[in-house]
């Protein structure tokens, strides 16, 4: 009995061993030779096609993709038994896995990224008591924070109600990013490596390609910025003038107006979506018609620049535009910047044009040499 016990855990020692080395040989053999292993799999073909007409076709699958073992294991289960899906899904671990090695690559853009508000971590927005008292979560939340979650929102963060304290009970995903690279990105599509743009970003903007896309959390699948919608916008009745930048159209999916709710005037009078309401930033003002992408940095939203960018140091009314009372200046600023109006400080008329001094011109008086 005792020899057959000693059989079976060499056998099983011996089929360890082969699983590992198989594994592991594997890993290489897919590194080495740009996804044709993978592609032998027949549900990951399609994948591993497009990725050689995408603007990664020089990246190793597993430059991107993380394995352990165990999942690496599994999938030679899922073979074994020939219970593998028809269309492959990543879990919201796989994608969060996956995240890290984009700094491998493009790391000034995964460094701004992740300093900035669409870095910030799934407790930071789930967990946050100024925003839970005011609004109870609901599964749409997962619409643009967590649109890679697999699950319900009852899954993710408790308490469901607007008293609290919330914690996100899945400890893994607390200190993970709401909003990974794979929300406003896709990898596998059709592109040509990016290069740096000669100049700083136009009103029009620059040609899109197919990898900024928004991942529909309902449909599964990304939807490119040239294919989604950018809404007609009003204020009260007028229709304002909004980019046609199809960047702007990712930003819509979330920072996204609403209808006008029953007993407004807007409802009343069957005004469409109006500028401001619900989650809307859409430019109106002075700025009416600015892409989003005029101002704000694509990664980390940041604006610090964007006055300089458009306006001389020194308004037409004399004053440094960068320290007028708008919300760029302070948030506190009841003059928001992305509907600031020339009349809503000059309340008795805007002022003429003054003509510049020689010194904010920058010209020295005669004589003067330093």
């Amino acid at each position: 009995m005792k020899r057959w016990w000693k059989l079976a855990g060499w056998v099983f020692a011996f089929a360890a061993l082969v699983s590992i080395g198989s594994v592991e040989g594997a890993s290489y053999y897919y590194t080495s030779q740009h996804g044709q292993g993978c592609a032998s799999c027949h549900e990951m073909a399609s994948y591993v096609s497009a990725v050689h007409g995408s603007a990664h076709r020089a990246v190793n699958c597993m430059q991107c993709h993380t394995a352990s073992l165990a999942t690496r294991l599994r999938h030679i289960r899922v073979h074994l038994e020939r219970s593998w899906p028809e269309q492959i899904r990543l879990r919201d671990v796989d994608v969060l896995e996956m995240t890290p090695n984009c700094q491998n690559c493009h790391q000034q853009e995964y460094a701004t990224w992740h300093a900035g508000p669409h870095g910030a971590t799934c407790s930071q927005i789930f967990a946050n008591p100024a925003h839970n008292t005011q609004r109870r979560l609901m599964n749409d939340c997962l619409r643009c924070h967590g649109m890679h979650f697999n699950g319900d929102i009852r899954d993710l963060v408790q308490p469901q109600n607007t008293q609290g304290p919330w914690k996100v009970i899945r400890a893994d995903l607390a200190d993970q990013p709401a909003m990974p690279c794979a929300a406003c990105h896709q990898m596998h599509r059709e592109g040509t490596p990016s290069t740096r743009p000669p100049g700083r970003i136009s009103v029009a903007g620059l040609p899109v390609h197919d990898t900024l896309a928004f991942f529909d959390r309902r449909e599964q699948m990304h939807f490119t910025a040239v294919s989604l919608a950018i809404p007609e916008m009003h204020d009260g009745a007028r229709l304002v003038t909004v980019s046609q930048d199809p960047r702007g159209a990712i930003c819509y999916q979330c920072h996204a107006p609403r209808q006008p709710e029953a007993g407004t005037a807007a409802a009343a009078n069957g005004w469409d979506r109006q500028v401001g309401s619900g989650d809307d930033r859409t430019p109106m003002g002075v700025h009416e018609g600015l892409s989003c992408l005029a101002c704000h940095d694509g990664h980390n939203e940041n604006a610090r620049a964007s006055c300089k960018t458009c306006h001389p140091r020194m308004s037409h009314c004399g004053i440094d535009v960068e320290k007028m009372d708008t919300s760029f200046l302070s948030a506190s600023s009841a003059h928001n910047i992305h509907w600031v109006k020339c009349t809503d400080c000059h309340r008795k008329g805007v002022p003429k044009a003054k003509a510049p001094t020689r010194a904010s011109a920058g010209v020295r008086p005669p004589g003067r040499t330093g």
